[in-house]
């Protein structure tokens, strides 16, 4: 295999100069004990609340909100995204398609995602974000192929794109494919740095699983073993919505069809359709906003290079817009408050690096 370039096999961080301590097996207890965030149980949680390796309840549900259920669905067209939006015949929405995007909303049962070990807020939806079979288009409601679709994704509720993101989480049980191929469960942002202080970026999907990737565009890549489990910011959303989920993934940050490797790239064209473009200053068009969303921030040295993309989650139980991103300092995915809340509008360390967003 050829030497990978940062320009293509790198990852994307917080502010560097945010130091790390080394790892070990309770790497993220023994960080998290330090930084003082104690929390209690949140009870009826669908992600994992302790490093226990039991697996994660399933969410108590119920049936799909809003309305009666009878008579006919009506579909409205609404604009800035444009977006076709479906209601039941009581008026409550029942899902929200972005033209030109594969995430579509589904309004389903509640369920609550908590991670106590690095927060005490939680984020309560009955938002399923899932992905179509191809990007949406005005019109397509009468397409056969949406029509099969809507019929088993409307009451779906095997683990979406929101659950997925949590199934990387602290303390998160692993889970093997029948090839024998970890595909969830902890993981960690990267190798200690050979300075003793901080982590590698650079870590990808393939990384994660310990496998070998051909992709499309070009490269093949195999797994770094110092970077087994471990995922940088792209590398994680890589992870989710391409490995787990499907979505075509490149190998470079050139424009195609799949989703880059960096996180400027996946801001400037990747897939889907941009929400909110980078105008090199802080970001603050919540309403824009729906669950699934990537967000991209701006948090090292370079003021015109987006370096770190997150999973934008929805209101958390405090009013805040909060999303879950892998970082260094926290040393893996996390949705918490360790080193830098994870939130969008607190004027935090994220909060006023928030530059972008896009619906993939």
């Amino acid at each position: 295999m050829s030497a990978s370039t940062e320009s293509d096999r790198g990852g994307d961080d917080m502010d560097a100069s945010e130091s790390t301590t080394p790892s070990g097996p309770d790497r993220r207890t023994r960080l998290l004990v330090a930084g003082g965030v104690v929390a209690a149980l949140v009870a009826g949680v669908v992600v994992w609340l302790s490093t226990r390796s039991a697996e994660p309840a399933t969410p108590e549900v119920s049936t799909l909100s809003g309305g009666d259920g009878g008579g006919e669905p009506v579909y409205e067209r609404l604009a800035d995204p444009d977006r076709t939006m479906l209601r039941d015949t009581a008026g409550a929405v029942l899902a929200v398609f972005t033209d030109e995007a594969r995430t579509a909303v589904i309004t389903g049962p509640r369920r609550t995602f908590a991670e106590p070990e690095a927060t005490a807020a939680t984020v309560t939806t009955t938002s399923w974000v899932r992905l179509l079979p191809r990007p949406w288009a005005e019109g397509a409601e009468h397409a056969d192929w949406f029509e099969q679709w809507w019929a088993t994704a409307r009451d779906d509720t095997s683990p979406d794109v929101l659950q997925v993101a949590t199934e990387y989480l602290i303390g998160a049980p692993d889970a093997r494919d029948e090839a024998g191929v970890r595909y969830r469960g902890d993981a960690s942002f990267g190798p200690v740095k050979p300075t003793g202080v901080g982590r590698q970026e650079q870590s990808d999907f393939y990384d994660y699983l310990g496998v070998p990737w051909e992709f499309p565009d070009g490269p093949s890549e195999q797994p770094d073993k110092s970077r087994y489990g471990s995922v940088d910011c792209s590398g994680y959303v890589r992870l989710v919505f391409g490995y787990r989920l499907g979505m075509p993934l490149l190998g470079t940050n050139t424009q195609g069809q799949g989703i880059p490797r960096r996180a400027y790239a996946i801001s400037e064209f990747g897939p889907g359709v941009a929400l909110v473009r980078n105008q090199f200053r802080r970001a603050t068009e919540y309403s824009r906003l729906q669950p699934g969303d990537l967000v991209f921030f701006e948090v090292e040295d370079d003021p015109q290079t987006l370096d770190h993309v997150g999973i934008y989650l929805g209101l958390d139980d405090r009013g805040h817009h909060r999303f879950v991103s892998s970082r260094e300092r926290i040393n893996g995915p996390t949705l918490g408050d360790v080193a830098g809340t994870s939130l969008l509008d607190d004027g935090g360390h994220y909060s006023t690096a928030w530059r972008s967003a896009r619906r993939l």
